[in-house]
C-alpha cells in the first residue's frame, strides 16, 4: 500500500510515518505540510532499524498523486481541500484532522460520493470501543442517570472540546433521545440552577503532556459508573490510521469512520 502523508512534520504525522516504515506492507510515497516546511527532510525508521529519509513535498497534488491513499492530519481549514484534491484524483482518504464544523463534514461526505473516506476524530481501537459502550449504556440507563464527559488533554492542544469527546456526547444524545447541539452543557459558572435531567455535561481540561484522557461519567442516585480512556502515547492513533488506510483502499466509496473500520457496528 502506498501512503501520502498530509501533515508529515507534525505529531501525528512523524508517528504515522515511523510506523509505516516499520510496516512490511506499507510504502511511503508521498508527504506534505505547510508551504514553510516544503523541501524539509524527514528521518523516520530509526526506531525499526529501518532509517528512511522522507523530503516533504511542495503541495497536496503532486504528493498525493503518486499514491493510493491519503493521510491527513492537518487542521480543519486545510483538511478538506486536501480531501477535495485526493477525491479529484481518485484516492481515498483517512482523516484524523479535529475541529471540522458541520458544513466541513458535509464536504468531506460529498467526497465521499466519489471515493472512501474514513473520518475518524479518534481511530485508537480502545477509544473506538469507549464509543460504543458509551451508547449502550446510555441506552441501558436511560435519563435516571446524568451524562457528565470530562476530557483532559496536553497545553498545546488547539480545539476544544476534544474531536473524542464530541463524539462521545454524540453517541449518548443519540442514545438517549438528546441533541447534542442543544442538550450540551459546556462547563458551568454562576447561579445556573439546578441541573436538567435532558442534559450532557462537558468539560475541558488542559495541562502539561497528557496525551488524552476521557472518562464518561453515569451518575445515579447513590452509585455512579466510568467509562475510562487513557491513552499512554499516540502510537494507539497512528496504528489506527493505517487500520483505516488499509480499509479505504479496498472500500467502495462512501463516509465511513472508525467502526466500520473495525466492525463494531
Amino acid at each position: 500500500m502506498n501512503i501520502c502523508m498530509a501533515g508529515a512534520c507534525g505529531r501525528m504525522g512523524r508517528r504515522i510515518l515511523e510506523l509505516a516504515v516499520a510496516a512490511d506492507d506499507i510504502n511511503i510515497t508521498g508527504a506534505f505540510d505547510m508551504p514553510k516546511n516544503a523541501g524539509a527532510s524527514l528521518t523516520v525508521g530509526m526506531e525499526s532499524g529501518k532509517a528512511y529519509v522522507i523530503s516533504v513535498g511542495k503541495d497536496a497534488h503532486s504528493e498525493i498523486v503518486k499514491s493510493e491513499v491519503m493521510i491527513d492530519f492537518t487542521q480543519a481549514g486545510v483538511c478538506v481541500d486536501n480531501v477535495k484534491i485526493a477525491a479529484s484524483l481518485g484516492k481515498p482518504s483517512v482523516v484524523g484532522t479535529t475541529g471540522l464544523s458541520e458544513a466541513q463534514v458535509a464536504e468531506l461526505r460529498t467526497c465521499a460520493k466519489k471515493v472512501p473516506v474514513v473520518y475518524a476524530p479518534n481511530m485508537s481501537v480502545g477509544v473506538n470501543l469507549l464509543f460504543k459502550l458509551t451508547s449502550e449504556v446510555a441506552a441501558i440507563l436511560g435519563l435516571d442517570y446524568n451524562v457528565e464527559i470530562v476530557e483532559v488533554h496536553h497545553n498545546q492542544k488547539k480545539d476544544s472540546p476534544s474531536g473524542t469527546a464530541v463524539r462521545l456526547a454524540e453517541r449518548a444524545a443519540e442514545a438517549l433521545g438528546l441533541s447534542y447541539a442543544q442538550d450540551t452543557a459546556h462547563g458551568r459558572e454562576g447561579l445556573v440552577g439546578a441541573r436538567p435531567a435532558r442534559q450532557i455535561g462537558m468539560h475541558a481540561v488542559r495541562g502539561g503532556d497528557v496525551v488524552g484522557e476521557h472518562t464518561v461519567s453515569f451518575i445515579g442516585q447513590g452509585e455512579r459508573i466510568e467509562l475510562v480512556h487513557k491513552a499512554h502515547n499516540r502510537d494507539n492513533f497512528a496504528r489506527g490510521a493505517l487500520v483505516a488506510a488499509r480499509f479505504a483502499v479496498k472500500a467502495g466509496p462512501g463516509l465511513y469512520d472508525m467502526q466500520d473500520v473495525l466492525g463494531l457496528k
